[in-house]
C-alpha cells in the first residue's frame, strides 16, 4: 500500500470560510459521495454531548448516507433545543443542495462550547461549499483545513487496499481535549470498498478501540468526538474473508496514522510518547494501566524535562486499579531497563535523558501475568499548553 492524497472514487470534498471563525480562516467542510454509502459511527462517551453528536448518532449505522457537513469554531454543544434544531437544519441545507433526504446527511461541529451557531453564515456557506466540491488532493486538503481549531497542520492519510481495487482516505482534527474514549477529535474515513452495514460498524469500532481510543493529550474527554466511516462500494459485491481482513487492516492503519498525527500536533507538545503495556491477563487491563501513565501530569512533566524519573511511571501503573505485585513489573525507557521485576537498577541517567531530548520517548511496562498487550500514544505537558488553554475564550 502506498500513501498518496487521493479520494476514493465518487467522493468529493470542499473546505471554505463562511465566517464562523472571527479569524476569517476556513471553517466549513463538506464530504459528499455521488453514490449511496454504508455509514458507521463511533462517538464520545461523555454524558454531555454536542447537538451534532445526538443527530449523527441517531442516523448510523445506516445505508444510503451521502454526505457529512462539519463546521469548526463552534461546537454547538450545551445549546439546548435550539442547538438540535440548528444541527438538523445543517443537514437539511446540505440535502437541498443534492436533492437528498436530510437523514442521508451527517453533521459534526467543533470549537467553543456554549455558543449558538451563526446559521445565516452557515446557510450561505453550505451553498458555497456545494459549488466548490472537487475530487482531487487540493480539495481534500481544503476540507481537512476547514475542520481545524487549534491544530497547526491538516491531518490527511490515504492508502490503497492490498488485494482489491479500493482506497481508504481519512481526515481528522484534534490537538487538545484528547483522551482515551475520544475527545475534541473529529474524523471522516472514506472508502470505495463494499461493506455491509454490520461489517462497517464492527470494523470501525475495532479500529477505533486500537487507535483513537489509545491516544491522550491531557485526559479530558470532550463533547464532540465523532469518527465516521463511509463506504460507497458496489453493494452487490462481496469480499472474501482475506480481502475483508485486508480492508480492515487498511482502515485501522489509516486511523492509527491519523491518531499519531493528532499527538504529534498536540498543543504545546515537544515529545511524542509511545506507551507499551504487555503481559497482563486482558487487553482491558493493559489499556487501564496505559491510560493511568498517559494521563499522569507528573509523568508528562517529567518527560517535558527529559527526566527519567521512573518512580512516577511505576506509581501511576500502581494506582491504575489493575492488581499486580511490584515484582511482576519491569520498566524500559528508550531501550534502557530502569526497573526490573520490582528492583531499581543502576543506569546512566544522563544517557537516558539525552535520548529523551530527541523528542521521541518509548516506555515499555512489562508484566508477568498474561499475554495481552496494547500500545498507546501521548505527549508531554508544557508551559505552552497551559498558556494556550488558560486564555482559550478570553
Amino acid at each position: 500500500m502506498t500513501e498518496n492524497l487521493a479520494l476514493p472514487s465518487e467522493f468529493e470534498t470542499a473546505g471554505i470560510a463562511c465566517g464562523v471563525k472571527a479569524s476569517g480562516k476556513s471553517d466549513l467542510a463538506l464530504f459528499v459521495s455521488r453514490r449511496d454509502c454504508v455509514a458507521a459511527g463511533v462517538f464520545t462517551q461523555n454524558r454531555v454531548v454536542g447537538a451534532p453528536v445526538i443527530v449523527s448518532r441517531e442516523r448510523v449505522p445506516a445505508t444510503g448516507v451521502r454526505a457529512v457537513v462539519i463546521n469548526s469554531g463552534n461546537a454547538n454543544a450545551c445549546t439546548c433545543e435550539r442547538g438540535l434544531n440548528d444541527a438538523r437544519r445543517m443537514t437539511a441545507l446540505v440535502a437541498e443542495q443534492f436533492d437528498l433526504q436530510e437523514t442521508q446527511v451527517l453533521v459534526c461541529s467543533t470549537g467553543v462550547i456554549g455558543h449558538f451557531l451563526p446559521m445565516d453564515k452557515i446557510t450561505s456557506g453550505i451553498a458555497q461549499a456545494a459549488r466548490q466540491l472537487g475530487g482531487d488532493g487540493e480539495h481534500l486538503q481544503a476540507a481537512a483545513k476547514a475542520i481545524m481549531t487549534t491544530d497547526t497542520v491538516p491531518k490527511v492519510v490515504t492508502h490503497r487496499v492490498d488485494g482489491i481495487n479500493a482506497t481508504v482516505t481519512g481526515v481528522a482534527k484534534g490537538a487538545a481535549m484528547i483522551a482515551p474514549n475520544m475527545a475534541t477529535m473529529l474524523s471522516v474515513i472514506m472508502t470505495d470498498a463494499p461493506l455491509t452495514q454490520a461489517d462497517a460498524q464492527a470494523i470501525l469500532q475495532r479500529s477505533v478501540s486500537r487507535t483513537f481510543n489509545c491516544i491522550s493529550v491531557e485526559g479530558h474527554t470532550s463533547t464532540s468526538d465523532t469518527v465516521l466511516l463511509l463506504a460507497n462500494g458496489d453493494p452487490s459485491a462481496t469480499l472474501s474473508d482475506e480481502d475483508r481482513q485486508s480492508l480492515e487492516d487498511t482502515i485501522e492503519r489509516v486511523c492509527r496514522e491519523l491518531s499519531q498525527k493528532i499527538i504529534r500536533d498536540a498543543e504545546g507538545a515537544e515529545h511524542f510518547v509511545t506507551v507499551k503495556v504487555m503481559g497482563l491477563p486482558t487487553e482491558e487491563d493493559c489499556h487501564q494501566v496505559a491510560k493511568a501513565v498517559c494521563d499522569s501530569p507528573l509523568v508528562k512533566t517529567a518527560i517535558t524535562g527529559n527526566d527519567p524519573n521512573w518512580g512516577r511511571i511505576v506509581s501511576a501503573a500502581g494506582y491504575a486499579g489493575v492488581p499486580f505485585q511490584e515484582s511482576d513489573l519491569s520498566l524500559i525507557v528508550n531501550g534502557v531497563v530502569l526497573y526490573e521485576t520490582g528492583r531499581p537498577l543502576d543506569f546512566d541517567d544522563a544517557a537516558v535523558s539525552a535520548s529523551m531530548k530527541t523528542g521521541e520517548v518509548t516506555m515499555e511496562l512489562r508484566f508477568r501475568l498474561g499475554t495481552a498487550e496494547i500500545t498507546c500514544w501521548t505527549c508531554d505537558l508544557t508551559a505552552e499548553y497551559i498558556r494556550l488553554n488558560a486564555d482559550y475564550t478570553t
